[in-house]
């Protein structure tokens, strides 16, 4: 960490390649469109090795269907910014309270450590509103969208403790969906609860992690264009962006991979929102 309040010259000049030798775990990377795919791709093209995780029995269940986790990681490998770096890719249903802990011992086996976690699944569907909701959904939401980040999180603190102390580029990234902005998610009871649940518990866990020399912070990407909308809604909702678009993948990749850089390290226990002035 810079001691002096003017750093010299060589630390002003940026590294081309700022995640080189870092590893990084991506959850939910299993579809091109994604915002999952466009984080791995901008970690890679940083410099990192990346662990793309998927669960395809989601997506083929979900209305745009499954896409290869074969083509997900190929298009991450084109972009690999250190001839050195590797993506390798894993499933797993996170749905299951053992598999956290499960996939964090894997990338770590596969890497040797891991560095930058970000929790970047979700569930689809199963939801409603206020009067369609049942116990059955709002368990299905808090098993994936909730329980399962924060024992990612416990499961990665663990591995990062086994680690010289002082090591490098420790960085956590969760998810959320602005639930508590203007208007809320009123058809979408189950989701935004548990969502809302991520983002209050941020500064909680920055506050217990900054010790060990990891950051905490959690990214609402705004409404992103991954091909669930299309149509006249998809018209109303880029009418109410200034820019006249919706957000793509890569708007809140490049802010989520700048928090895993050391330029970041300053940064933590926030709640930062990438809406493009998305007017609610």
């Amino acid at each position: 960490m810079p001691t002096s309040p003017h750093p010299a010259p060589e630390e002003l000049r940026r590294d081309p390649l700022p995640l080189r030798g870092r590893t990084a775990l991506v959850t939910g990377a299993s579809r091109r469109a994604g915002i999952g795919h466009a984080v791995a791709r901008r970690l890679a093209a940083y410099g990192a090795s990346v662990y793309l995780h998927h669960h395809v029995p989601h997506d083929t269940a979900m209305p745009w269907g499954a896409d290869s986790p074969e083509a997900v990681a190929d298009s991450v490998r084109e972009v690999l910014g250190d001839p050195g770096a590797r993506v390798v890719m894993g499933p797993g249903d996170l749905s299951d309270p053992a598999v956290p802990a499960r996939l964090i011992d894997a990338v770590v086996a596969e890497f040797g450590r891991l560095d930058i976690l970000v929790a970047n699944h979700a569930l689809s569907g199963s939801d409603g509103t206020l009067d369609e909701i049942d116990a059955a959904m709002l368990d299905a939401h808090w098993a994936v969208d909730t329980r399962s980040v924060l024992l990612l999180v416990q499961a990665y603190a663990r591995s990062r403790a086994r680690l010289p102390k002082g090591t490098p580029g420790g960085r956590v990234v969760m998810m959320t969906s602005g639930q508590d902005m203007a208007g809320g998610m009123p058809g979408e009871i189950a989701y935004a609860l548990q969502k809302g649940a991520l983002a209050s518990i941020t500064r909680s866990l920055s506050t217990t992690l900054i010790e060990h020399g990891i950051t905490v912070n959690t990214v609402n990407p705004g409404p992103v264009d991954t091909g669930y909308a299309t149509g006249e809604a998809h018209a109303a909702v880029a009418a109410r962006f200034p820019a006249g678009r919706w957000g793509v993948p890569d708007d809140p990749a490049r802010l989520i991979a700048w928090l895993a850089t050391d330029e970041a390290g300053w940064v933590t226990g926030e709640v930062v929102n990438s809406e493009g002035g998305f007017r609610r």
